[in-house]
């Protein structure tokens, strides 16, 4: 018999112990600086964007790829293609370890305070936590709490209008190498960029 999968925001805690895994990624060359948000006041114009521009509110085999292939690049157990509607925060694309390999099974949809995704929507600003605990601030979230997330780095989807539709992240349950922060906040910016010409252009409608 299966087990079926957790539903939506349900979080599955690790059944055996996690491997430990060393992203070949080229160090930093200074320190990533500490942002203050601003309070995110966009959030009628954002839902009214992201409608007009068709995106999906389930899963899609297009945005589930650019998570995957985030992922496989960064060293990543997740990958996720966040855009915030009016209710929740929806993992279009997700990438995560397969059910029954032990790692924590996540869902399709989030609220819109919890986890990183928020910060990075209201600063307009990529956030790179090689560390979650390094920084009181970001130590204390829900998903810290729920599944043991060490590491974050996430990036804004910005429209041309200026208007933040949501994220792309990666996230893990391992912190990284400071020295490594630069070149994963690189590769995650990337594909924001990457996400955003295959919003715009209809691709993945």
């Amino acid at each position: 018999m299966t087990t079926p999968p957790p539903p939506a925001d349900r979080l599955e805690t690790p059944t055996h112990p996690l491997p430990r895994r060393s992203p070949r990624l080229t160090p930093a060359d200074e320190p990533l600086p500490h942002l203050t948000p601003q309070p995110d006041g966009l959030a009628a114009e954002r839902h009214a964007l992201i409608l007009r521009l068709g995106l999906p509110t389930e899963a899609h085999p297009d945005y589930d790829a650019f998570a995957r292939d985030m992922a496989a690049e960064t060293g990543f157990l997740y990958g996720f293609v966040n855009p915030f509607f009016a209710d929740r925060q929806r993992f279009i694309g997700l990438h995560q370890p397969p059910a029954g390999s032990g790692y924590p099974i996540i869902g399709r949809t989030m609220s819109l305070s919890d986890g990183w995704c928020p910060e990075v929507v209201v600063r307009r600003r990529a956030l790179p936590l090689h560390d979650v605990y390094a920084s009181p601030r970001f130590a204390g979230n829900a998903v810290v709490d729920a599944i043991g997330i060490q590491s974050y780095f996430g990036a804004p989807l910005i429209h041309d209008s200026g208007i933040v539709l949501g994220t792309v992240c990666v996230t893990d349950l391992h912190k990284r190498p400071l020295s490594d922060a630069r070149s994963l906040l690189d590769i995650v910016s990337e594909y924001a960029q990457r996400v955003m010409r295959h919003i715009t252009d209809g691709s993945g409608r």
